[in-house]
């Protein structure tokens, strides 16, 4: 059986697992295109509207429509249809993604607080103001229920990394005394929660592909699913020997090749991960570099 034969569905992440900036990662495209169950494409990325990255996966190769991409805005939009009613005014701070998931999910995106919104939407965007934190600052001081689309504290970007949208959450929190009552972007569970009600399938049933521990592979932890480590990007096989409880892998493997690969190839992999997580918790220490691993696992660091 292939490893996609065991699931119903895929929550796909982009950066470091289907491209690169622009460029597709190796083996990503035919792979994905091959898989043989729907696709949701998620993304923490809360200032491109879906169209957008859609037109990028398009342009890869993919077939795709966009509603096949999920983002954290929506995410959003989707958590703030269970607590505010239809046409509240929300503050839309952020890339032009924000307003927009914002207005179809059926609220009115404001720009001020002279507007008396009685929410806020706080998103990464490059253009993002000062003065458009200090808005946000004034409406959770007057009430407003705050939401951050993601926390991510960093960006990468081609000349290094720049500070994310975590980073501007916390400079207004520094104003206000504290965080968002809410956040919708991995690794909270809202934004892969949201796919799954768009695929029509249970959490269980799903399987979420990322190369982030702390986001994507503890956000399908959160949300009850199982995951896939491709290291194609952020994080190695080390990092997930290291990784805590929350943060682990059910899959590890080098690239998306492995969701059409015998679920007996991977399982070494997992059998060997699992024992060292279990010397970890025992209190037996961990390895300390690809030289203390186990064949199966040191076999994939080179």
């Amino acid at each position: 059986m292939r490893l996609v034969d065991r699931y119903d569905a895929i929550v796909c992440d982009l950066d470091g697992v289907v491209y690169r900036g622009d460029p597709a990662v190796p083996h990503a495209v035919e792979t994905l295109a091959a898989a043989g169950v729907p696709i949701q494409f998620a993304t923490n990325n809360a200032s491109r509207p879906p169209h957008e990255v859609a037109e990028h996966l398009r342009r890869l190769g993919l077939d795709l429509s966009d509603d096949d991409v999920a983002t954290s805005s929506q995410a959003a939009a989707w958590v703030l249809t269970r607590h505010l009613e239809p046409g509240a005014a929300v503050l839309a701070i952020g890339g032009q993604g924000v307003a927009l998931a914002l207005r179809e999910s059926g609220f009115v995106p404001v720009s001020s607080v002279e507007e008396s919104p009685v929410a806020v939407v706080q998103g990464y965007g490059p253009d993002v103001r000062a003065t458009d934190l200090a808005q946000v600052a004034y409406a959770v001081q007057r009430g407003a229920l705050w939401m951050a689309t993601n926390t991510d504290h960093t960006l990468p970007t081609a000349s290094g990394y720049a500070p994310g949208n975590g980073a501007l959450v916390l400079a207004v929190g520094a104003a206000v005394g504290r965080g968002p009552e809410l956040v919708a972007g991995k690794p909270d569970e809202p934004l892969y929660l949201m796919c799954a009600e768009r695929l029509g399938v249970d959490p269980e049933r799903v399987l979420a592909i990322g190369d982030r521990l702390e986001t994507d592979i503890e956000g399908a932890h959160n949300a009850g699913m199982d995951s896939l480590l491709v290291l194609t990007g952020v994080h190695g096989i080390e990092d997930a020997v290291a990784a805590p409880a929350g943060a682990r892998p059910t899959w590890v493997a080098r690239d998306l090749r492995a969701l059409l690969a015998d679920v007996e190839e991977l399982r070494a992999t997992g059998d060997a991960l699992s024992r060292e997580w279990d010397r970890r918790d025992q209190g037996q220490g961990s390895p300390d570099g690809a030289g203390t691993l186990p064949p199966e696992l040191a076999a994939l660091v080179h």
